[in-house]
């Protein structure tokens, strides 16, 4: 077995607390060695034994440290990652990569060059309701697809308090750069590079300087058509997850229970975790020959970002290819600068 990846987190805030230390603490694939702080010192009230770091540049020059998590503001994802790069770290950052298709050739070119792999954190991947959706898909019951719709509901009427997702002159704002990453990336991952696609958005909230409502459709071969839709001003959450074919229909409410357990402190390890509470199964419904309707109802498998950190593992060690690949980072980015 290969020795653990010794890795550096760039952020200690909510994503860095729930998304990324309890993976690279408990998976023997990784050691999780340092943090950066700034301001408040509050890793070590859970990981006494890892260092924090006061600054980004104390943290690269750390040669112990191989893999470099950038879990900033989306605004500093681009430089961030040219600079680990650059330190000769491999870097996992976060959605989205960058705010232009040219800093993510950029951001790629220059990991091939210093020979470092970079890789995307697309956990929507691994959500127990798109991974149920997904195998819904690739069984074929429902024929052949006519619509998939993917969406994610907010009612939030504040302006955020992170000003880098409120502030129209700050690169990759808004709700698209946001909850659209997420949904393009879900239907990139299942159906690849759309033929075609229309972007609508708008501004609801009121002193909003940004986004806070989309539409996409996205025109795919057999005349799939497929919807991704999220807002800040959506009073009930409809079914996150609807596929209709020509045999059927499947629906399922985003169920998903990770963040929530991370965010109360269970750690990926702990029993229960990332499975969903009863009474939230996926609804597939098939139509037969005769017309008669036939009803089941679909238990979500667990959702586990294990599996992504897992991914990182073997992209590193083994040189395998992570799913998450340049070109569907590259083909997302089309659509969120549109």
């Amino acid at each position: 077995m290969s020795k653990p990846i010794i890795t550096g987190i760039l952020s200690y805030g909510m994503s860095g607390r729930i998304f990324h230390a309890p993976f690279v603490s408990t998976n023997p694939n990784f050691k999780f060695k340092a943090v950066v702080e700034r301001h408040e010192k509050k890793a070590a009230a859970r990981y006494p034994e890892v260092i924090s770091y006061n600054s980004v540049d104390e943290l690269l020059a750390d040669n112990e440290i191989e893999l470099v998590i950038v879990n900033t503001p989306n605004n500093t994802h681009f430089d961030l990652t040219i600079k680990a790069l650059n330190a000769g770290k491999h870097v996992l950052v976060e959605k989205p990569a960058a705010a232009t298709g040219a800093e993510v050739k950029q951001m790629f070119d220059l990991a091939r060059k210093v020979n470092r792999h970079l890789m995307v954190y697309h956990n929507r991947r691994w959500d127990s309701g798109f991974q149920l959706t997904k195998q819904v898909i690739e069984s074929g019951r429902l024929g052949q697809l006519i619509e998939v719709t993917f969406r994610m509901d907010r009612f939030k009427r504040a302006i955020s308090p992170k000003a880098f997702k409120e502030t129209a002159s700050t690169p990759a704002n808004g709700v698209v750069y946001d909850l659209g990453s997420h949904l393009i990336d879900n239907a990139i991952s299942l159906f690849g590079r759309p033929l075609s696609f229309t972007k609508t958005t708008g501004v609801y909230r009121n002193g909003s300087e940004v986004a806070d409502y989309f539409n996409y459709h996205l025109k795919y071969p057999n005349q799939l058509n497929v919807y991704l839709t999220a807002g800040l001003l959506l009073a009930e959450a409809l079914p996150g997850f609807v596929v209709q074919g020509t045999q059927g229909v499947f629906s399922k409410e985003r169920g998903d229970v990770q963040e929530t357990q991370l965010d109360k402190g269970m750690l990926p390890t702990d029993t229960g975790y990332g499975w969903e509470p009863e009474g939230i199964d996926g609804k597939l419904v098939i139509m037969d020959l005769e017309n008669k309707r036939r009803e089941e109802l679909l238990k979500a498998p667990k959702g586990d970002y294990t599996d992504l950190f897992n991914d990182v593992y073997h992209t590193i060690r083994n040189n395998a290819l992570y799913p998450v690949t340049e070109e569907h980072i590259a083909w997302q980015l089309e659509l969120l600068e549109a």
